[in-house]
């Protein structure tokens, strides 16, 4: 589930910023500073014209990461006199329906579910993407990432954030202490977790409670296992129900994170027992990490925000992250991940500029630079991601051995990814047994 997964959050410099820029203008709907027509406004020409002009955008992105979100396109708004009124709501995916369908839609909204996307162009609501936005989306991104945000033959949003989600956490300093090395196969991974387990440590931690949302950390286990056992081509049929969500290959990839997740000699490093992974919060599921109660964790990139303040995370550092291993290697690099697609309800003209200008690479360098912020854009450049693991995420997204999936939970009717696939992993991991779980999943599927 992207699920705001990578809601963090003080730097208030793009909210004082915007305050100053509207001081300097005189008025608020007038945005242009001083620099438009300077050297540095020369990359946002294509764009002119809309001076005064407001743009609205929703999405579930707040405090410090809205912040941020002010700073990364202020020089924009300053240089072609936009204004974009952006609005973060923690409870976005079940409000935006509501003012959708109200008939209060934003202009533009960040979606990180292709289903609640594809939600909206079946209903009419939202407009396909200008020729602009088009070519500069299929410039920067793969037809891998454009194929979620295309309905019918047509391309209804253009990729904005993204974040991987095959890694494991663990604690450089530890494995060097310990002489252990990190796995670079599924077999390595398993023969080093027998290691520490016979070491008195367990190897794994994990949490899946969150709210209205328990179990989706459990789900995302299932999808990385699936794409890794079955392949692509499988996961795809599975997520589009082509192949029963009970099929077999399922069951086999349930099962193999199942000796994990409920292998009491691996579980629940810090906590207890295999069931209380089913009531740790998410957020604190890897935090055993930094006192020696468990070496391994297997959650997204977006997780660096998790850990305790002052913890150091980098590859010499309290913590870091390794790649989730293939099963297979020689089939490639199978990756799990999400992000979100920037969507428009109206196609004025201001409109599309901003959602052409989000699609671009100079967008992608100034909200990297910001910090904390992953992108699939091509035209990210690696020296402008501060952050290791996010400098190590982009890097995956940017390998052409990459073999990337969305989210399964994500593409799948809200009714099942966001619904009964939850629930049904936390009563697989309370003790219910695979076929019944699954079975379960697949008659709820309409």
């Amino acid at each position: 589930m992207a699920f705001a997964r990578s809601r963090q959050a003080l730097a208030i410099a793009g909210v004082l910023g915007l305050a100053l820029g509207v001081t300097a203008c005189g008025t608020g709907n007038d945005k242009k500073s001083s620099k438009a027509g300077s050297a540095e406004c020369a990359a946002y020409e294509k764009y002119q014209g809309h001076d005064g002009k407001k743009v609205s955008i929703y999405s579930s992105i707040r405090d410090i990461e809205a912040d941020r979100l002010n700073q990364s396109w202020k020089e924009f708004e300053d240089c072609t006199g936009i204004d974009i009124d952006h609005e973060g709501n923690a409870e976005f995916e079940a409000q935006l329906p509501v003012r959708v369908d109200g008939g209060n839609a934003p202009d533009l909204a960040f979606i990180p579910q292709p289903g609640l996307l594809k939600r909206f162009v079946d209903s009419g609501k939202l407009k396909p993407v200008g020729a602009d936005t088009k070519a500069m989306a299929e410039q920067n991104y793969s037809p891998d990432w454009l194929k979620y945000s295309t309905v019918n033959g047509q391309l209804y949003g253009a990729p904005l954030g993204s974040n991987v989600k095959s890694f494991v956490w663990y604690s450089p300093k530890t494995f060097k202490e310990k002489g252990w090395t990190v796995p670079t196969t599924w077999d390595d991974m398993i023969k080093l977790s027998d290691q520490i387990a016979a070491s008195g440590t367990k190897p794994w931690c994990a949490g899946i409670e969150s709210g209205d949302a328990t179990g989706w950390p459990a789900t995302d286990w299932i999808e990385d296992v699936l794409l890794r056992t079955a392949g692509p081509e499988v996961y795809d049929q599975w997520t589009t129900h082509q192949i029963p969500f009970n099929d077999p290959k399922v069951v086999d990839a349930v099962n193999r994170a199942g000796s994990i997740l409920k292998n009491e000699k691996y579980v629940n490093g810090g906590f207890g027992g295999v069931k209380s992974i089913a009531t740790t919060a998410f957020q604190e599921g890897g935090t055993p990490i930094t006192t020696g109660k468990c070496a391994l964790h297997r959650q997204a990139s977006f997780y660096a925000n998790q850990w305790p303040q002052g913890t150091k995370v980098a590859e010499d550092g309290d913590v870091f992250a390794f790649y989730f291993p293939a099963i297979d290697p020689a089939k490639g690099k199978p990756v799990l991940g999400g992000g979100e697609f920037v969507g428009a309800f109206n196609d004025r003209p201001e409109v599309q500029a901003v959602q052409t200008y989000l699609a671009s690479g100079e967008y992608a360098n100034s909200r990297a630079k910001i910090g904390d912020w992953v992108s699939a854009n091509k035209k990210l450049d690696l020296n402008n991601v501060p952050n290791p693991v996010d400098k190590l995420s982009v890097g995956i997204l940017q390998d052409e051995k990459t073999v990337f999936r969305f989210d399964g939970s994500d593409l799948m009717p809200a009714a099942v990814g966001a619904g009964t696939f939850w629930k049904g992993m936390v009563a697989w991991i309370n003790g219910k047994d695979t076929n019944s779980v699954l079975n379960g999943i697949e008659g709820s599927w309409k």
